[in-house]
């Protein structure tokens, strides 16, 4: 059973705001969704889980291990974490090919092409039907086979967790509706533990098996997702 046990407390300061998170959070679900307005620290939360805001106190834990413990002085780096996170815009490298991009996946955790690499690479292009467009760069692809490319990707090393910040929000209403289907297939497909972000209930419909409600960095409520009319 998947277990996450997240304690975190960050401030976050610019020229013109100071953002406070403060976040305790435990689930068992596989697919958990944190739910919230813009500017919740929805996305904070995911990026203080991955290693990626230095200055995080508290503690993260994934079925067992430990990646941040601030009072016993663990804080495993970014690329330590085993870790896989899915931006909102996708984040693909424009210059490379879906195949080095997926290789990147590999790499970006410190894992150096190896003669296993190539056939994890094919088994990933299989899995979500993109061995036609494996030579093809990321302006030659539609919003789906995009999606699917930085999905693969994170799971490219074989995470322990999956992170997922507002996987749908770049689509426009009509392919959003087709591929959020397409996504909720693919996760229980691949079975990973997954965190998602949204502020779309119909995503955390279709996607999430349980709900977290953040508002202005802190959670104001967990319970199981809401089932779709």
């Amino acid at each position: 059973m998947t277990t996450l046990d997240i304690q975190l407390h960050l401030a976050l300061q610019s020229p013109d705001r100071r953002f406070e998170l403060d976040v305790t959070l435990t689930s068992h679900s596989a697919r958990t969704a944190l739910l919230g307005p813009s500017g919740a620290g929805k996305s904070t939360v995911l990026q203080a889980i991955a290693g990626l805001l230095p200055g995080a106190r508290g503690h993260v834990r994934v079925d067992g291990s430990t990646l941040l413990d601030s009072a016993r002085g663990i804080d495993l780096p970014a690329r330590e974490r085993g870790i896989g996170l899915v931006f909102q815009d996708y984040a693909l490298f424009p210059h490379l090919s879906v195949e080095q991009n997926l290789l990147y996946g590999l790499r970006r955790l410190g894992h150096a092409p190896a003669p296993g690499a190539a056939g994890r690479i094919d088994a990933l292009l299989a899995q979500f039907d993109l061995g036609g467009v494996r030579r093809a760069l990321p302006r030659h692809l539609s919003g789906g086979q995009r999606q699917r490319v930085a999905l693969a990707r994170a799971l490219a090393p074989q995470p322990r967790l999956l992170l997922l910040d507002e996987p749908l929000s770049a689509l426009d209403p009509e392919l959003r509706t087709r591929l959020r289907d397409e996504l909720a297939q693919m996760l229980e497909r691949v079975q990973m533990p997954t965190l998602l972000v949204s502020h779309d209930l119909a995503d955390v419909r279709a996607l999430a098996q349980s709900v977290i409600r953040i508002e202005h960095g802190r959670v104001v409520g967990q319970a199981s997702a809401p089932a779709e009319a």
